[in-house]
């Protein structure tokens, strides 16, 4: 019986080992399929791409503060021709991305055409409008109210370039101030119809000129156009060009002029040029959405719109500037945001509304 005994002993050793094994590949397993489930939030650029310091890296920073807040990962294609559009949205649906971002109006075609062809994935346009009646219910259009931010930058130009020039030896006495425009797409006429509005709010009489250069991403044509606005005596440029916004400093540098940016606080980029810049809440909106992803509140099939009463458009700080800068003007500016949150200034989208005819 004893030898009996041993090898049931030994049986139930091996039994016991298997089990422990078996445990330990499955506690093993359950993790490596946690880390797998991570959930994906991605997005494609519009041909500014990265480095635009704009409307693209405003976008990137929201999923990089949903990497940092939510635990997701994140991943970015940049498109370099709008033909990369369609490959690029589709391409990150079918690598498992739980959101898909496309930054950039151009973009809105392409995001519709992905969204019904990947059901399975949420897609989320960044300065898109999608028809309520057509939108695929799996995706949504995040929009701003540009005109805003672009009033308050036209409040600040405006009475800087008349009333207070003597603050600042490259203010001129012409009265003239600038814009130069990357594609005239919606949101860059609503940033534009603003800016007149606001100018022309506080400073009747100013002359407010401007210059479209249809490209985001052409560094020399944003230059050009600032040269030539400065030519004309403009002492302001207001830039609504993305990458090519970046030539307006360089620009206004070389022609001894200051300048505004746009989307985001552009003051580092050239900190005695920018006076300050137009904002609107790029990461924030996209982070918010990210958010309903992560949990499962996403809601699809329409526009979702952030304006100052959202906290979502404004002005930045005037940073070197700010000793500079009049008290009446940032009184104007406090008002005007109290006016716009409680309806009694509304702003023009357009330029046919603000009158604007150059």
């Amino acid at each position: 019986m004893k030898p009996i005994v041993k090898r049931m002993v030994s049986i139930s050793i091996i039994l016991l080992l298997t089990m422990v094994s078996s445990s330990l590949v499955f506690a093993g397993g359950a993790k490596e399929t946690k880390a797998e489930k991570k959930v994906l939030i991605a997005m494609a650029t519009d041909i500014g791409g990265l480095g635009d310091k704009s409307f693209n890296d405003g976008s990137w920073a929201a999923l990089e503060k949903a990497r940092d807040e939510l635990g997701v990962e994140i991943r970015v294609v940049e498109s370099k021709q709008m033909t990369d559009y369609v490959p690029n949205l589709s391409g990150l649906a079918e690598d498992g991305a739980a959101l898909v971002f496309a930054v950039g109006f151009l973009m809105a075609d392409a995001i519709v055409e992905s969204a019904k062809m990947n059901p399975d994935t949420y897609f989320a346009g960044i300065d898109i409008f999608l028809d309520p009646e057509t939108a695929p219910k799996n995706a949504v259009g995040i929009l701003f109210k540009e005109e805003e931010s672009g009033y308050l930058a036209g409040i600040v130009a405006g009475l800087l370039t008349k009333k207070y020039a003597n603050i600042d030896p490259r203010l001129n006495d012409k009265n003239v101030i600038g814009a130069v425009l990357g594609m005239d797409i919606p949101p860059v006429e609503r940033y534009q119809a603003g800016y007149y509005a606001g100018a022309k709010a506080v400073n009747p009489d100013c002359e407010v000129i401007s210059v479209v250069t249809g490209s985001f991403n052409d560094q020399a044509k944003g230059k050009e156009a600032t040269l030539a606005l400065a030519e004309q005596g403009a002492d302001i440029v207001f830039q609504i060009a993305g990458l090519t916004g970046l030539g307006v400093f360089t620009g206004a540098k070389e022609a001894n002029i200051l300048a505004i940016g746009v989307d985001v606080d552009q003051a580092y980029l050239a900190p005695d040029t920018i006076i300050t810049s137009a904002e609107k809440g790029i990461t924030q909106a996209g982070f918010l959405t990210i958010k309903d992803v992560v949990e499962g509140t996403f809601e699809g099939g329409k526009n979702l719109t952030f304006g100052i009463k959202e906290k979502s458009t404004g002005i930045s700080p005037f940073h070197n500037f700010e000793d500079k800068i009049p008290q009446e003007v940032k009184d104007a500016l406090n008002k005007a945001i109290e006016d716009m949150k409680a309806g009694r200034i509304k702003v023009p989208q357009s330029r046919k509304e603000a009158g604007y005819m150059q």
